[in-house]
């Protein structure tokens, strides 16, 4: 795991039971599941916007596609940031979703999918 998000997990994992008011961390984990699932569905929706405007500002070839893709940059690490707090929320951590995707490399895609019905 990249140091950053082994110290980003190592932080939620701390502020996992801190005082509500002491971070926005222990605030999400106060409020629960739901409202961080809530983050999540709007990182993800604001993510996707992003990735949007950033496809199409590139295929008009406008002159802010660095603008554009700063945004999808930033929204991507806002869901990042969310999904990191949910799977700590419910007892895991991004070293969890690294094994799975370690367990997944080098089979095929479409083996996998298949395999899931």
């Amino acid at each position: 795991m990249s140091d950053t998000l082994k110290q980003l997990t190592d932080l939620l994992e701390q502020r996992k039971d801190a005082a509500a008011d002491s971070s926005y961390v222990a605030q999400l984990h106060a409020e629960g599941i739901n409202k961080i699932l809530e983050k999540v569905g709007e990182e993800s929706t604001e993510t996707i916007i992003a990735a949007k405007d950033y496809a199409l500002a590139k295929q008009s070839a406008e002159s802010n596609t660095d603008q554009q893709k700063a945004a999808l940059i930033s929204e991507t690490a806002d869901l990042w940031f969310h999904t990191l707090v949910m799977l700590s929320h419910l007892d895991s951590n991004a070293d969890d979703v690294i094994s799975e995707l370690g367990r997944r490399f080098g089979v095929s895609g479409l083996d996998e999918k298949a395999a899931r019905k």
